[in-house]
């Protein structure tokens, strides 16, 4: 609690002694120097990245780099899985855009090592150490997150990857604001044979109507946009106490969708356990229907 002091009471105070503001020099001096010591997020990301064994590459696209990490790829295979990871953290605080909006959790890179399948974790523009090269601007983590500009840099630098495989069909598997992405995706890689969403951000104007956010303007909503083909397979994972996406948010934003399958996890937020739901997935994955173990998986 905040303490206020009168006017009149501020005369009686002591002035500090030359020692206790000298000790509070140091102890300023020690917090600077701790703080400029820590990683950045992007830094750690690649730390992560590199313990699970993972290579990291980057390619260009039509406007932006993107930092892309493989696993597996001496795996056969024809099918690319690829990751999607969520939106991190454009904002540090509700009026203060972040420095580098990298996932501090990211969830999918440590998804993606239960893969046996050839994989890759697909990163952002400005995302991953690029957020202060030109021509990234806050924007493009913050209101334009989900925008053309976005999508379609990532949508080119995905079909490139396909292409230098070679890989017939991918399998787009998105987090949180990954989910919107896949989405979106999917609409401009025409090899995409499945969807799978992880507590997805499907409706992005719901989504920030629900918690009193100022609407992303600059982006695309894939509540908006045309439905998936029919013969792209979905799977929308929920977990019903999630109050960051609300199942029913999912629920609202799939009407439109006519083969899109829906699962609630009991016991299941946005951030637990998707690491323990997982090989199921997969498992239903290899079969054609992602949806199919998903009983089999524990409560947390």
């Amino acid at each position: 609690m905040d303490t206020h002091i009168p006017p009149d009471a501020a005369t009686h105070l002591a002035r500090p002694s030359a020692s206790s503001v000298y000790a509070r020099f140091l102890l300023i001096a020690c917090f600077t120097a701790m703080v400029s010591a820590c990683a950045t997020p992007a830094q750690r990301m690649n730390d992560t990245a590199t313990r699970l064994g993972y290579t990291r590459t980057t390619a260009m696209g039509p406007a932006f780099p993107e930092v892309i990490y493989e696993y597996n790829f001496s795996s056969t295979g024809q099918v690319l899985h690829v990751y999607l990871g969520g939106d991190g953290s454009p904002w540090l605080h509700r009026y203060w855009v972040s420095r580098d909006p990298t996932p501090r959790n990211p969830v999918m890179l440590k998804l993606m090592a239960l893969d046996h399948a050839p994989s890759i974790y697909l990163g952002r523009p400005c995302y991953d150490g690029f957020a202060n090269q030109a021509p990234c601007n806050p924007l493009l983590w913050t209101q334009a997150r989900y925008s053309a500009r976005v999508v379609d840099n990532m949508a080119a630098v995905l079909r490139k990857r396909l292409a230098s495989g070679p890989f017939t069909g991918v399998m787009l598997f998105g987090y949180s604001g990954g989910g919107a992405l896949a989405m979106l995706l999917a609409q401009r890689v025409p090899e995409t044979r499945a969807v799978v969403t992880i507590a997805g951000n499907l409706d992005t104007d719901a989504w920030a109507d629900y918690h009193g956010y100022s609407p992303l303007t600059d982006s695309l909503n894939p509540a908006r946009s045309l439905p998936l083909a029919p013969s792209i397979v979905q799977l929308h994972i929920a977990g019903n106490r999630d109050t960051n996406v609300p199942p029913e948010l999912t629920r609202r934003a799939l009407k439109r969708q006519d083969r899109a399958h829906m699962v609630v996890m009991s016991g299941y937020d946005h951030a637990c356990c998707w690491q323990r739901l997982w090989p199921y997935v997969l498992k239903g994955v290899g079969e054609g229907r992602p949806w199919a173990y998903l009983d089999m998986a524990a409560s947390p």
